[in-house]
């Protein structure tokens, strides 16, 4: 068969959420944008009516540009729940310590929205559809160059897509950042992600509880609508693997520990479904290289304890579309002033979320005695002081 070249303004290599976010912007500004994503593999259709164990706590920068790219309509909206306060409390500590986040409290009217992953991307999908200006592609890239003005990734079948700038979107692994030999620092927390759904027997009021717990980890529940709520159970590796091989009804009572007085007992949800994902603090030594720009997952990993992550990468999607909407016009998209720009505005915000989370996961796992009494001590101090307590929440909302 003979082989294609697709040339574009913009080639996306990945198309996960921050990926098709990133191609939907770029053809809407009107540039010829290319989406690659790998090659489909068959599988049974999912059950719409169950609830998605993969859930993202989205941020107010993340609902603006969906709202700004018509997505966030096109949710089904009834399976969004709004967030109106945090309560968050260190288990290890018998006197108690807490700290309560509030939107009333803050002038605001959400903290965030809980969206499940596939709710996110059938919207996406769906606004692909009718996009201008962009081709999407399957397939394996198999080989990456870089000319004076222009990069091109090479197929598996041979055919090559070729663009002024190349965007990795491609995940924590990224084919794409280790083409342009972008070093990085690798830590393993040694814990891992547990996620499922319960139905709670009391109304959650749109509260997400968070709780750190001596030899156990991080365990928060998010609320989804009606009375229902999302685990995410950042738990050793070893605590990890007994969770998944139990019944859930065992985890729900492992659970009612913490949540019974604020959400009575909890039920798991059917078809019962739990997941685990890894969980590691991943830093490229750059956002950039030669007509190349990292967004996402292919940028920065973090500790989920925050749910920041996807927020991160779609303040990189923010950003990118900022500097290339902006750039001069004798420059195109891939030009080194431009993507130097972007690495700039992205730099502060992600360091400080990568020392934010980095040194809470650190703080909260450590069970040397200075510490614990420092911890909630601070925690405590910090509730009283809603000043600093609107400055965070402002931070946590991307303002």
């Amino acid at each position: 068969m003979a082989t294609q070249n697709n040339h574009s303004d913009v080639c996306i290599v990945g198309n996960g959420a921050v990926g098709k976010t990133a191609a939907l912007g770029l053809s809407q500004a009107g540039l010829k944008v290319c989406l690659l994503g790998a090659p489909v593999a068959v599988t049974q259709s999912a059950d719409t009516s169950s609830w998605d164990v993969r859930v993202f706590a989205l941020n107010h920068v993340a609902k603006d540009l969906l709202t700004s790219l018509k997505v966030w309509d096109a949710l089904d909206l009834t399976r969004v729940a709004p967030v109106s306060a945090m309560q968050v409390v260190d288990a290890r500590e018998s006197g108690g310590a807490n700290l309560d986040f509030d939107a009333y409290a803050a002038h605001i009217n959400e903290l965030a929205w809980i969206v499940e992953d596939r709710n996110l991307n059938q919207a996406l999908d769906t606004a692909l559809k009718f996009a201008q200006n962009l081709t999407q592609v399957q397939g394996r890239a198999v080989r990456f160059e870089v000319a004076d003005n222009q990069a091109a990734v090479t197929l598996e079948n041979g055919d090559t897509l070729s663009a002024s700038l190349m965007v990795g979107a491609d995940g924590a692994q990224s084919w794409l950042r280790g083409q342009c030999d972008i070093g990085l620092d690798y830590r393993s927390y040694g814990q891992r992600g547990v996620v499922t759904n319960f139905a709670c027997e009391k109304p959650h009021n749109g509260v997400a509880h968070q709780w750190f717990v001596e030899d156990l980890g991080i365990i928060a529940l998010l609320p989804l609508p009606g009375k229902q709520v999302s685990l995410v159970w950042s738990a050793p590796d070893a605590l990890a693997a007994d969770l998944l091989r139990e019944p859930l009804t065992s985890l729900a009572q492992r659970l009612s520990v913490y949540c019974a007085q604020a959400l009575g007992a909890l039920t798991p949800l059917q078809p019962e479904e739990i997941k685990a994902f890894p969980l590691q603090l991943l830093r490229p030594h750059a956002m950039i290289a030669p007509r190349v720009a990292l967004i996402g997952d292919a940028a920065h990993v973090v500790h989920p304890l925050a749910g920041h992550g996807m927020n991160l990468g779609f303040g990189d999607v923010t950003s990118l579309l900022s500097q290339i909407n902006g750039r001069e016009s004798h420059r195109d998209c891939g030009d080194a002033r431009v993507l130097n720009r972007y690495s700039r505005a992205r730099r502060e915000e992600v360091a400080l979320m990568q020392m934010t989370t980095d040194g809470l996961a650190r703080l909260f796992g450590s069970d040397l005695a200075p510490l614990r009494l420092a911890r909630s001590l601070g925690m405590n101090l910090l509730n009283s002081l809603p000043v600093l307590k609107r400055k965070l929440i402002s931070q946590a909302m991307g303002k």
